[in-house]
């Protein structure tokens, strides 16, 4: 196997308001700003040229280049060895507590210091704007490099000589220099003094991020650099968290599946929340489940599998000609078709994510009022839609039918209704929630394949689909069971690839045949190994899935099964949530001491 022949050299760095990716030869390869959801000003992950640059580069060729985070924090840290000497870029964007509210300016502090012999620099600072379409105009300060474009203004400001920005001459760095690029507001303040302080009070922030999120005693490490990680994809102001941070990276190449992925699912809700639940940060989990609230009772129509990070549903998807594309996979897209289809396991995935809100004590005197009025809203959708076809989990743009999975969160969906008219003593939710369960029932049951012992991805359908492992992990199948056990099986025999991955499914969709495999899927079946019984593989399939991460433990959404190379959207949010999810369940099942505050951090 040629491991990761296409390995995404990127890590991420931000603060809750921006994702910026740093390559391992020290550009900013990826950042939209001012918001996620906002046009690059550098991206030359999706053209080269077009794509505009931030790179702190020798003269001559890059002999070695290394990176690593500052241990439990998401401040990056790139080594870069040239034939003058080697010299270190640490990358963050501020994050901390200040006036009893998290300060997370639009800022990219980026430290250059000298490691060994006498490292010369060449800095280029090169925004671009309107997808590549627009450049800066690019005017001298004094200790500062102003860039305009329309109404867009950015800053740079400085302790090393601007003339280097306006002439093509190296740099000796033999002191730290600081670059600090700001957003709208200019920096008025000591530049060396105000970056070390931002720089130490970040690495303390996140230092007790991590202190106080419980952990498991599996693979530690790993998990808290998802937790991390899946942190970095929460856009606070409105908690919504994306899926990912960059748009139309390939599945595979050639395959036109390239997707904007910079938006909120609401569809993966359950998954996102439990992840959280399981780590123990409360905060993150209010914030989201208030943003599906928000969005819940501000459309009253049909729910949408997505929406923007600000709940806005029109997210029309457009096609941009002008960019390469990433390895030149086109099209680019902006914004997501997705939208506009009908997937109805949304209902029941916003009954599970609010049903913390509404039965957890530490959250339940907030929402008494609220929450019958709320159950009753979702289960009314859930029953106008349940014996409907849809576009199902995996957003068939030409294909519908009654999916197996769209009615399994139907019925969890009702089941988490009934926790809820339990618990407020509310009859009439009681009896509606049990017809909807006992109808969602009936429709997961139709999907049997008794010959095979299987379910089947849909009604009147005989293809396998891995969203069917849900059926074992949301306890509608007895893990215990012969059925579920042998459903396992069937799965296994379709869907597994060579190395533990697996494929969401392998029957032709609207662009063919897929030739990648779903990183989650893989995460899904190690949670299924587990809840069966299958220990001893999970942990082995588990840890086989971790050589598919980058050289920072990020995950793409893809693997190819063939070679081990990353595809998709980098990194994935949902592909650390599933490794999030397969680690807690994994030491549970170990019975080892689970979680702990993790103060060793």
């Amino acid at each position: 196997m040629t491991k990761q022949k296409h390995l995404y050299n990127s890590g991420i760095i931000g603060n809750c308001a921006y994702i910026a990716h740093v390559g391992k030869d020290s550009n900013i390869n990826w950042l939209c700003w001012p918001s996620f959801e906002d046009s690059f000003v550098f991206g030359t992950l999706l053209d080269e040229h077009k794509g505009g640059r931030f790179s702190i580069t020798p003269p001559g060729d890059i002999l070695h280049s290394s990176q690593h985070y500052i241990e439990n924090t998401n401040i990056l840290c790139t080594t870069i060895e040239s034939a003058e000497g080697s010299y270190r870029i640490t990358d963050f964007a501020p994050r901390f507590e200040q006036y009893e509210r998290y300060y997370k300016p639009l800022v990219l502090i980026r430290k250059i210091e000298p490691i060994s012999g006498h490292p010369k620099v060449r800095v280029v600072c090169d925004p671009k704007y309107h997808y590549g379409e627009a450049s800066f105009q690019k005017s001298r300060g004094s200790n500062h490099i102003q860039f305009e474009c329309g109404e867009v203004k950015m800053r740079l400001a400085t302790n090393m000589p601007i003339s280097h920005f306006f002439n093509d001459v190296s740099y000796l760095i033999n002191k730290p220099v600081y670059l600090i690029l700001t957003f709208s507001n200019s920096f008025e303040a000591p530049i060396a003094r105000t970056a070390e302080d931002f720089l130490t009070r970040t690495r303390q922030y996140w230092h007790r991020w991590v202190k106080n999120a419980s952990i498991p005693a599996f693979y530690q490490k790993e998990v808290i650099r998802s937790a991390l990680t899946l942190k970095l994809h929460q856009y606070e102001d409105t908690g919504a968290i994306i899926a990912a941070s960059t748009t139309s990276l390939p599945e595979h190449p050639g395959a036109g599946r390239n997707w904007d992925y910079r938006f909120c699912w609401v569809r993966d809700s359950y998954y996102v929340l439990t992840a959280l639940s399981h780590i123990g940060h409360f905060e993150e989990m209010e914030r989201y489940a208030s943003y599906i609230a928000n969005i819940t009772q501000s459309d009253p129509g049909r729910l949408q599998p997505l929406y923007g990070i600000l709940g806005q549903s029109d997210l029309e998807e457009k096609t941009l000609d002008s960019l390469s594309g990433y390895l030149g996979n086109q099209p680019i897209r902006i914004g997501n078709q997705a939208s506009e289809h009908i997937q109805n396991d949304v209902y029941g995935q916003a009954m599970i994510a609010l049903l913390p809100l509404f039965t957890d004590h530490r959250f339940r005197h907030q929402n008494t009022g609220f929450a019958a009025e709320w159950t009753r809203f979702i289960l009314r959708k859930m029953e106008l839609t349940i014996d409907e076809k849809d576009a199902g989990i995996w957003e068939f743009r030409n294909m519908e039918k009654r999916h197996c999975y769209s009615n399994l969160f139907q019925w969890a969906g009702a089941t988490a209704a009934l926790k809820i008219a339990r618990q407020y003593d509310l009859e009439d939710i009681s009896r509606q929630a049990n017809v909807i369960r006992d109808k969602a029932a009936q429709h997961i049951e139709s999907c049997y394949d008794p010959e095979r012992m299987v379910y089947t991805n849909a009604h009147e359908s005989t293809d396998l689909d891995a969203s069917t492992l849900q059926l074992i992990m949301m306890g509608y199948l007895d893990p215990n069971s012969e059925k579920a056990k042998e459903h396992l099986k069937q799965l296994e025999k379709v869907l597994k690839g060579d190395r533990g991955l697996f494929y969401r499914y392998l029957h032709k969709d609207d662009f063919g045949r897929p030739r990648s495999t779903f990183l989650v899927c893989a995460f899904w079946y190690v949670e299924a190994l587990a809840c069966v019984g299958r220990l001893d593989e999970a942990q082995e399939v588990f840890k086989q899935l971790l050589s598919f991460a980058n050289h920072l433990m990020l995950f793409s959404e893809d693997v190819d099964d063939y070679d081990g190379s990353q595809w998709g959207n980098f990194p994935q949010a949902y592909s650390h949530v599933g490794l999030v999810n397969a680690a807690y369940r994994i030491a549970i099942k170990l019975d080892s001491p689970t979680f702990f505050d993790n103060t060793n951090s």
